[in-house]
């Protein structure tokens, strides 16, 4: 399904505006209080300063900052109570901040909705804004939140966590009530085929085309194809079947995406002058190939049989959402798919030959994105955020089918939206001793 930005333009319009300030001043008898934002902190040892800084501004004069007082027990800054709350109304919070000497902006750098009921007590579970864009100097962050049963007003908290030697200045802080957003509604068709006794490459890729063109319905936005679709059932080495990209695999699974206005994702072997890579391609709706992933980790079986292992992670922005590619031995480890959540991946699509069910429904789980996979030895199948199976194509030339909502909330009981929270939690800055080095 794709979404027009008349969309965005149309929730825009109709926000209604709750809080927006921009500038800040303080008067002598300043006393931890400023037109309703107040400072606060867990207990009085963990408190850090908290001033106006009139020096500093993104325009209008003054900033709310925060200072760690070289402590590294304090956490705390700025709120302030937005009442007017309605449960299961929408909310969009936007702030900007400057960080000096902080260490790890992701979990140091803390905005948040804390949502209160009529009689003062917590409404659900805090709902972090999550979503950083570098302008310059400052950054901006964003997020949407949903009020939970209960709630009447909302503190919008602004806090400096366990950064001893930092600083941080936020300005430009508004809330909106916004109206509830559309479904972002995908179909997925993910097949479970495993050519056998085929001439080459190209007749392995043709029976995959052939069991889309039987079985995947019209309409379906992502094909999701194996990992390895040229040399599946040939008992071609991989520097026999290694193509460029675009090549003539790409060429003809570009056919078959333009023909049926979908994504099509595909694992082959990519050739590079004398480098040979396991990659997934991602063609888009037009028959282009709209980027490419090469397989990280590679088990020695690979490495042994002259591949090179890929360097990063990249995400892809198709018209419903952003995707992110892994290929089999990759859900092995933690890294891959943490890396394309990190950068806001609603999707994970993995070709893969065998691995692990278990850490593949992990994978879904502690990211909290839809996971789906296209396996010989590993299921065929359509995964939610709670590690649930939505779909499953157990017969070989089977093929599963779902329909997604990429915006529809996955919150746990009594820890929230985990997607959102896991990283604003992520400790990226507590270093990871090497691998198998013995002090």
């Amino acid at each position: 399904m794709r979404f027009c930005a008349f969309v965005l333009l149309s929730l825009s319009l109709n926000a209604e505006v709750l809080l927006r300030q921009s500038a800040f001043t303080s008067t002598p008898a300043f006393t931890s209080t400023l037109e309703g934002w107040t400072a606060w902190s867990h207990r009085p040892e963990t408190m850090p300063r908290v001033f106006v800084d009139s020096h500093v501004n993104r325009g209008e004069p003054g900033s709310l900052a925060i200072n760690g007082v070289s402590n590294a027990a304090s956490y705390g800054g700025w709120r302030k109570q937005v009442p007017g709350v309605k449960p299961g109304e929408w909310f969009r919070f936007k702030a900007f901040y400057k960080a000096e000497s902080v260490t790890a902006e992701n979990w140091q750098v803390v905005a948040r909705l804390d949502w209160h009921t009529a009689s003062g007590k917590r409404a659900g579970e805090p709902d972090y804004l999550p979503w950083t864009r570098r302008t310059g100097e400052w950054s901006e962050l964003t997020g949407e939140a949903q009020a939970p049963a209960g709630a009447a007003s909302v503190f919008l908290e602004l806090y400096l966590a366990n950064s001893p030697q930092g600083t941080v200045w936020w300005d430009d802080i508004s809330i909106e009530r916004i109206p509830p957003p559309a479904a972002r509604k995908v179909s997925v068709a993910t097949v479970n085929l495993r050519p056998r006794n085929s001439t080459g490459r190209e007749e392995s890729v043709a029976k995959f085309i052939g069991v889309v063109a039987k079985s995947v319905p019209a309409g379906t936005d992502v094909i999701l194809l194996p990992e390895g679709i040229t040399v599946v059932g040939t008992k071609k080495t991989y520097a026999e079947i290694s193509e460029s990209i675009p090549g003539p695999t790409t060429k003809s699974l570009g056919e078959v995406a333009k023909a049926r206005n979908a994504y099509i994702i595909a694992g082959i072997y990519e050739r590079e002058g004398a480098t040979i890579y396991n990659t997934a391609v991602l063609i888009d709706r037009h028959g282009e190939v709209a980027g490419k992933y090469r397989k990280v980790y590679l088990p020695r079986e690979e490495v042994e049989q002259g591949l090179t292992p890929g360097t990063h992670f990249p995400v892809f922005q198709t018209d419903f959402g952003k995707v992110g590619l892994m290929i089999c031995y990759d859900v092995f480890f933690a890294e891959p798919a943490r890396a394309l959540a990190n950068q806001g991946a609603d999707v994970i699509l993995m070709p893969i030959w065998g691995g692990d069910e278990t850490l593949a429904k992990a994978r879904a789980i502690e990211n909290g994105v839809f996971l789906v996979t296209s396996g010989y030895d590993h299921p065929t199948y359509i995964m939610d955020p709670f590690g649930e199976r939505l779909s499953q194509a157990r017969e070989d030339g089977g093929v599963a089918i779902a329909t997604i909502d990429l915006a529809k909330p996955y919150r746990w009981q009594w820890l929230g939206e985990m997607r959102t929270r896991r990283l604003k939690e992520l400790r990226t800055d507590v270093a990871v001793p090497q691998p198998g080095l013995v002090r």
